[in-house]
């Protein structure tokens, strides 16, 4: 069994506490959706915000799903780079797994398909 991250992003228009919490729950759920993966599956989950996003903490959202409360998840604030995406809620999503690197499935919603064009879904 393998350790594999994958990866995904998100942005939304305003930072609100609802919409991070939704747009970080829409993200979430889209990536076990395409990976076929189980809470159970996952060692940890890692978000990170862009600094104009302060409105609440993200990890609020997972930690209510049923099944997800002994899943380790951490906050950070990404590096402020200038003329980076805004508004941008990113995952990394740490899942034991017996599959390939080649076979994780990236998710990257809305802005945030401009980060990896590569890797978004069309």
């Amino acid at each position: 069994m393998y350790n594999r991250g994958i990866r995904g992003a998100t942005t939304i228009a305003r930072n609100e506490e609802e919409e991070m919490l939704s747009a970080t729950l829409e993200l979430l759920k889209e990536i076990v959706k395409r990976n076929e993966i189980v809470p159970e599956d996952i060692s940890n989950v890692w978000i990170t915000v862009t600094p104009d996003l302060d409105a609440t903490f993200p990890a609020r959202a997972i930690r209510g799903l049923s099944g997800w409360d002994m899943v380790p998840l951490m906050c950070s604030t990404e590096i402020p780079v200038k003329g980076s995406l805004p508004k941008c809620i990113r995952l990394l999503v740490q899942v034991n797994t017996n599959k390939g690197q080649r076979d994780m499935h990236h998710v990257y919603l809305n802005e945030a398909q401009s980060l990896r064009p590569d890797l978004s879904v069309k």
